[in-house]
């Protein structure tokens, strides 16, 4: 797989696990719908049940934004498993023209969301490196960034 590849399945992927480190220093992992922008992946806050809109997730960002978000595939077969990691830095945006564009990319890919847009805020994570698994070593590029 090459990046152009990664960046492919990534977009394509349904879900993802987003990554952000606690105030404390730990690690906070939680499932995302998202979608990728070029080079930038966006997921918002919904109306699913939740005990509040205070968002651990959202306290994660506001005190460190680097984030990162991982699609996987798994199979039987061991030969067909796979992994790309989007590892970026987040910005919380809570409204204008940034959140209409999420919301509009979210409710494209998820239907769901075309028939209830989530109110947000919405997440842009800005990718400075890409990861994949598995590398051709012949052919894969090293992950972008530092």
């Amino acid at each position: 797989m090459d990046l152009e590849e990664a960046r492919r399945r990534f977009a394509e992927a349904r879900v993802g696990r987003l990554a952000t480190v606690r105030p404390e220093g730990g690690p906070h992992v939680v499932p995302v719908v998202f979608a990728l922008d070029g080079g930038t992946v966006w997921f918002a806050v919904d109306e699913k049940p939740k005990r509040h809109r205070r968002l651990q997730r959202l306290a994660n960002l506001e005190a460190d934004p680097r984030a990162s978000v991982l699609v996987d595939a798994y199979d039987e077969d061991w030969r067909r498993l796979w992994w790309v990691r989007a590892d970026g830095r987040a910005r919380i945006v809570p409204t204008g023209p940034d959140l209409e564009r999420a919301i509009e990319l979210l409710a494209r890919k998820y239907p769901p969301y075309a028939e209830r847009r989530p109110p947000g805020p919405a997440v842009a994570i800005e990718v400075d490196r890409w990861a994949w698994w598995p590398r051709d070593p012949s052919t894969a590029p090293r992950p972008t960034g530092g």
